[in-house]
């Protein structure tokens, strides 16, 4: 966003800065020094201050820079001691301490040197008064805006002046400005006002709002090999809507979500003469400058669970089918107890971000509680994704094959229209700490049309995400699920009815583990519902620890239905390729220990 930002300050607030050019200008004359200096030895550097400041000294004085030189001479060495006082004073300063008392003393010899360099930073200078002055029309058109922007400002009276925190607020209030209507404000001018004798900081802004802006027409640039259409159809913004910054990042995300961009740029186009607009308000083109990725993309990915074991996952798309950005996607997935193939093919999305699409898939699952499971299937299906929400209506036909041990196989098929929705309202899509995700589906078969039974399929699914403190986190969990039919539950297929157990279930039992017992098998059965508990503390920014409780059941027969509880500590790491679960439970009806890891790395 365009700024011009001016700092202005009276004769104490330059006098303040002088020793920072005098440290500079001792820093270059250092520079030159070491060019024809002789041979010395390394020495040591003993900081005595409150921790904010020695850690700051510790880094940047240049005693400290240069400690490990061996080539510094007498010269150099005694000129950097003279003139610390001069650095630390500079560097204290953006602390806000601007009369610190230094004292050094060097010890010993050669390299058994010591500098003791020792800082009384004083007393601290604190704000005293705020001033933040916005004209234009912002000042008359949102009085609520600017009136935010005041509350948020970030160095309010009574704290300490701190250099970093004044240029963060100063920078913070224009982003405030600039991200809602007033995409030209800029930072006029600033002055903060050191008072040392009174160990006082004054602190002054004038921000000129410009006029007021309003969304145009998109411009599109970039593309070759699709057409542009396709960002006009999944574009959310309407023309003459007021300019704000998340509804160009809503469009941004928009057009990344689609398959046939590698990069996008969104921003507003400025007229020239937006600063003369006579009645305040400017409406601006949208800049959309797209990158695009080839026709072709291969990738591929292992991963390991301890529900299905170790995997390894290819897979190839194509962007360009017919000549008309269709897509072409295929995947393969080999797991040691589950192999899944899929392919699907689809049309760019239309108007209204729908797309339409015709896919089949194959699924085998091996020796799960003495079952084996093959499904095939193939559908229909419309979908549209916003930024939060996801809409699917969708025509399946599933064709299941069950094979219990010891006992014959159990065929079924359904021909299923079914209608699934999504939100997701989370503050981070990878690593959340705060919001939900919350998915529904609902699907109906009658039997004799392709269906062996007629039923009625619900399934829900809610994760909360809770902060606690600026660290912590509590995650609950909700699934429920029921095939409601007055026929025979094996008449449904297997796929479409519930089990329970696992990593991403009730943690302390094996895999689908829980459902209808059958001879030694456990079957899937018509009715599901899992809830869990879980504290999460982070001792490090990507290092944590959780302790948890989870709970459920899934059965045929909700009369005298078992509740099975697992509970259980685990670690939690966010890596650089997605999170790593490790937990071990205890499942409290089986009596036993049982660890759980989740972990998938793509390439």
């Amino acid at each position: 966003m365009p700024q011009d930002t001016a700092n202005t300050a009276d004769s104490a607030g330059r006098a303040a800065r002088r020793p920072a050019a005098r440290a500079l200008a001792a820093l270059g004359a250092l520079a030159l020094a070491l060019a024809a200096g002789t041979a010395r030895a390394a020495y040591k550097v003993d900081v005595e201050a409150p921790k904010p400041i020695r850690e700051m000294l510790e880094e940047h004085l240049d005693l400290a820079r240069y400690k490990e030189r061996t080539d510094l001479s007498q010269d150099q060495f005694d000129y950097m001691v003279e003139t610390v006082g001069e650095q630390v004073r500079a560097f204290a300063s953006t602390e806000g301490y601007f009369d610190p008392t230094t004292t050094t003393r060097v010890e010993g010899e050669g390299d058994k040197r010591v500098v003791h360099v020792m800082v009384d930073p004083g007393a601290r200078t604190l704000i005293r008064n705020v001033d933040i002055q916005v004209t234009g029309p912002a000042a008359t058109q949102a009085p609520a805006q600017v009136a935010e922007m005041k509350a948020k400002w970030g160095l309010p009276v009574g704290e300490p002046f701190r250099q970093n925190d004044w240029d963060k607020a100063k920078e913070d209030a224009l982003v405030t400005l600039q991200s809602h209507t007033y995409y030209g404000a800029r930072l006029a001018a600033s002055q903060a006002r050191i008072e040392p004798d009174e160990l006082r900081a004054d602190l002054s802004t004038h921000y000129a709002s410009g006029p007021a802006y309003r969304l145009g027409a998109l411009k599109v640039t970039g593309t070759r090999r699709y057409p542009e259409q396709i960002i006009y159809n999944v574009n959310p913004l309407n023309e003459g809507e007021p300019y704000r910054v998340e509804r160009l990042l809503e469009l941004q995300r928009a057009i990344q979500n689609q398959p046939y961009f590698s990069n996008v740029l969104v921003d507003l186009e400025p007229p020239p003469d937006a600063d003369k607009a006579p009645d305040g308000v400017v409406t601006a083109p949208v800049s959309v400058r797209v990158r695009e990725y080839p026709v072709h993309r291969l990738n591929s990915g292992v991963g390991f669970t301890t529900d299905t074991g170790a995997q390894v996952e290819g897979r190839y798309s194509y962007y360009n089918l017919f000549n008309r950005a269709w897509t072409f996607d295929s995947q393969a997935r080999i797991e040691q107890k589950r192999s899944y193939l899929f392919a699907e093919a689809a049309m760019p999305p239309s108007r209204g971000a729908y797309r339409n699409s015709v896919y089949s898939s194959y699924e085998r699952t091996i020796d799960i509680e003495n079952t084996d499971t093959t499904s095939l299937r193939t559908g229909l299906k419309r979908s549209r994704s916003r930024e939060k929400y996801d809409v699917t209506t969708s025509l399946d036909f599933y064709y299941d094959k069950l094979l219990p041990v010891g006992q014959p196989g159990q065929i079924s098929k359904a021909l299923v229209p079914a209608f699934a929705w999504t939100r997701r309202d989370v503050d981070n899509p990878v690593f959340p700490r705060h919001g939900n995700v919350i998915s529904t589906q609902i699907g109906v078969a009658a039997k004799g049309l392709l269906s062996d039974a007629t039923f009625l399929r619900l399934y829900g699914r809610i994760r909360q995400y809770i902060p606690v403190g600026t660290r912590d986190l509590v995650v609950a969990r909700l699934e429920l699920g029921a095939d409601l039919t007055g026929d025979s539950s094996s008449q449904i297929p297997a796929t479409l009815r519930f089990r329970a157990g696992g990593t991403d279930s009730i943690r302390g039992y094996s895999y689908q583990s829980i459902g209808t017992p059958s001879g030694a098998s456990i079957l899937p059965a018509k009715y599901l519902g899992t809830g869990s508990l879980e504290y999460q503390y982070w001792f490090k920014p990507d290092w944590g620890v959780a302790v948890f409780w989870d709970a459920g059941t899934a059965a045929d027969n909700l009369r005298g239905v078992t509740i099975y509880n697992g509970v259980g500590v685990g670690v939690r790491w966010r890596t650089p390729v997605g999170p790593l679960q490790l937990d071990v439970g205890y499942g409290i009806q089986e009596r036993q220990f049982r660890p759980h890891i989740s972990l998938g790395v793509a390439f």
